[in-house]
């Protein structure tokens, strides 16, 4: 049976929690801290992690990002919160499941078995995982062609949406427009010049991207340092895009 991880501030949901899972077979560790837990999370070998989102020290959102960045395993997120926008920031952020507390622990066991055996088949099976870019919050998922922001998808044109994944995949280097153009047409799913000048202009109209900067005489780049502002201003992308014609 696979080793499972339990990240639970509760003690008693926790032990509750692992006696379920023990009596299925499972062998399971426990911690009681966002950061030892996330610390045992990277460097041990786990099939699956049942993650808290109120925890001391590193928060579970916190905890899920950086996991999926190194890892594809399951992650079972269990919190008392019940709004729809922490069930979707989990989500967002890789989660593979949303419980809301309280919950029964035998669907909690029926749960991680199901998420076990479809990982299992998936790995087993060969199939490829999703292209994913991820820069400061920004995570863009090439295979699906969705993006999201903070963990909250957000809606692109075809276009915007070839445009800022080749500019993420691209980062810091600086293009004049007519740069830009002979080199992310080349990328792009096609050598649309209106397309790609109306991307912009619908960008700068909207006022959707401070991470993408305009520099004196006309050059554009991604900036790593400008997205990290994001998490300072509203939910709603900004940007300051303005394209010299």
């Amino acid at each position: 049976m696979k080793k499972i991880l339990i990240i639970e501030d509760e003690v008693t949901i926790a032990e509750l929690e692992k006696d379920y899972l023990e009596l299925s077979g499972f062998e399971v560790d426990m911690e009681y801290s966002g950061d030892t837990g996330l610390e045992k999370a990277l460097s041990e070998d786990y099939g699956l992690i049942i993650l808290d989102l109120m925890l001391p020290g590193v928060d579970g959102f916190e905890i899920c990002k950086q996991i999926r960045e190194k890892k594809n395993i399951p992650i079972l997120m269990v919190s008392a919160k019940k709004d729809d926008i922490d069930k979707i920031r989990g989500l967002g952020l890789g989660a593979d499941d949303y419980m809301t507390k309280p919950f029964s622990p035998s669907e909690l066991v029926a749960r991680v078995k199901a998420h076990l055996s479809r990982y299992e088949r998936l790995v087993g099976s060969g199939v490829k995982a999703n292209k994913i870019i991820e820069i400061r919050g920004i995570k863009i998922d090439k295979t699906a062609r969705r993006i999201y922001i903070n963990g909250q998808e957000k809606s692109f044109t075809t276009k915007e949406f070839d445009l800022l994944t080749f500019l993420a995949e691209n980062p810091n280097p600086v293009y004049t427009k007519e740069e830009l153009f002979a080199q992310a047409n080349e990328a792009l799913t096609n050598n649309d010049t209106d397309g790609l000048l109306n991307a912009f202009a619908n960008m700068s109209l909207e006022n959707r991207f401070e991470f993408i900067r305009t520099l004196n005489n006309a050059s554009n780049n991604f900036d790593e340092e400008a997205s990290k502002r994001l998490n300072n201003v509203s939910q709603k992308l900004v940007a300051k895009v303005k394209l010299k014609t």
